[in-house]
């Protein structure tokens, strides 16, 4: 409006009658106009408020101290959620053939970057996207085909990977360490997900060495679990591990089974031993998905996924439920429960 007012004015007068002073005027009013027609009111330029996609196979109540943590590394880094970046949040409630559909919706919205939590809401993003950058967090993504390596991943992809064998290993070991005395124990896995085949392996492998046999037994949807725990009835193992993904919708029904069946299970996720399960050893996913911020925000900032190496876990956490060992009439070893990072009495 300033701008039009200062045109009239020039338009209706007369060369030949301003004054110098008048004519200096004009010209000093002109580009302070312009000027201040370049900017906003504010006088800044307006930030770019970025948009990230974030998928996972999982709920968002199972994902809540993740995505804090995730939300917090924005934070640390500058980005305000509502201010300079807005996060699409999609989830599959372990419904993993619906991970296709909400990975598309986020194409079509033309996020800036998709966070993948957990392998199959990673391969779904592989199988979306080639151009749009895709930070993921999952077991092997070099075993299971996500990465061409972890120094040089390529493509479109790179982020955090939460598996290593010393992991898997471990699970094992401090299960015998809980109960000294056991020679079979009882795996639960899902074979729909993509790190859980590399699991079983490295579990097969690592047993001889403890004196211990594994009974596996697939659990791919619901009806599946009470089936395990058929022959688990039957077969009596002495102990079980519930690896990471196997129906995480329904994980409280398989750790009432284990606490019914006085069957003391490592569990891969935290979040079961909080909700009843008797122990758990594994990433410390919270730091991981703090990490991950880190990777998003050099992608925002022009860096390219292939030239970003994959990191692996750098933080563990092993966690000890004693009122559920005390349910099962269990008692934890003095040497085990100290080198637990966390105990709930």
């Amino acid at each position: 409006m300033r701008l039009k007012a200062l045109l009239r004015y020039s338009d209706t007068s007369i060369p030949g009658r301003q004054s110098p002073m008048s004519r200096k005027v004009f010209c000093l009013a002109l580009g302070a106009a312009l000027l201040a027609l370049s900017f906003p009111a504010d006088g800044q330029h307006p930030a770019k408020v970025f948009r990230i996609g974030y998928l996972s196979s999982t709920s968002s109540e199972r994902q809540k101290s993740r995505q804090a943590a995730f939300q917090q590394g924005l934070r640390d880094l500058g980005y305000v959620e509502g201010k300079n970046v807005t996060i699409e949040y999609r989830y599959a409630h372990q419904k993993y053939e619906r991970l296709p559909e909400l990975v598309a919706e986020l194409v079509r919205l033309k996020v800036d970057v998709i966070v993948a939590a957990g392998a199959p809401a990673a391969h779904a993003a592989k199988s979306a996207t080639k151009t749009i950058p895709v930070v993921m967090q999952s077991g092997d993504p070099v075993g299971t085909g996500l990465v061409a390596s972890l120094a040089r991943p390529g493509g479109n992809i790179t982020g955090l990977s939460d598996f290593t064998v010393d992991v898997v290993t471990k699970r094992l070991e401090l299960l015998k360490e809980v109960v000294p005395t056991v020679s079979r124990v009882a795996v639960l896995w899902n074979p729909v997900n993509p790190t859980n085949p590399i699991t079983l392996k490295e579990t097969q492998a690592a047993a001889p060495a403890l004196g211990v046999t594994l009974l596996a037994l697939e659990v791919k949807e619901a009806d599946d679990i009470d089936r395990a725990f058929a022959v688990i009835r039957k077969e009596r193992p002495g102990a079980l591990i519930v690896f990471a993904g196997v129906i995480t919708a329904h994980a409280r029904r398989i750790i009432e089974l284990a606490i019914k069946s006085r069957l003391p299970a490592m569990h891969a996720a935290p979040e079961d031993v909080g909700t009843g399960g008797l122990m758990s050893y594994g990433t410390n996913f919270d730091d991981l998905f703090r990490r991950a911020a880190t990777y998003v925000d050099k992608i925002l900032k022009g860096a390219k996924p292939a030239d970003l190496p994959v990191e692996q876990p750098m933080k563990f956490e092993f966690v000890i439920n004693l009122k559920t060992a005390k349910q099962i009439g269990l008692t934890i070893p003095p040497n085990v429960l100290a080198r637990a990072d966390r105990v709930i009495r």
